[in-house]
């Protein structure tokens, strides 16, 4: 599964999101974090049709979406969206 970070540098809540995948990510070995800076990389935010930072998606294996969060989600929040993205 890949879990999608979409930043800004003058985000501060993007720096809570990055803790609490960190914090998720521990319970979930097999996930990718990636992460995307919106001045960096203004084409992929515009493809992921991104509004706001941060920004979390969880894709499952075949990449579909699954999860789409605006803002920091919780690490229940992630945990519980990953469930979704595990293969039946």
């Amino acid at each position: 599964m890949e879990l999608t970070l979409v930043t800004s540098a003058f985000c501060g809540a993007c720096a809570r999101t990055r803790s609490v995948l960190a914090e998720a990510t521990r319970y979930l070995p097999d996930a990718t974090v990636t992460e995307i800076d919106v001045a960096r990389d203004p084409d992929a935010a515009e493809a992921l049709e991104i509004r706001s930072t941060p920004t979390v998606i969880i894709r499952d294996a075949t990449g579909a979406a699954v999860f789409r969060a605006e803002g920091v989600p919780t690490v229940p929040q992630v945990l519980t969206a990953a469930v979704k993205a595990l293969p039946s």
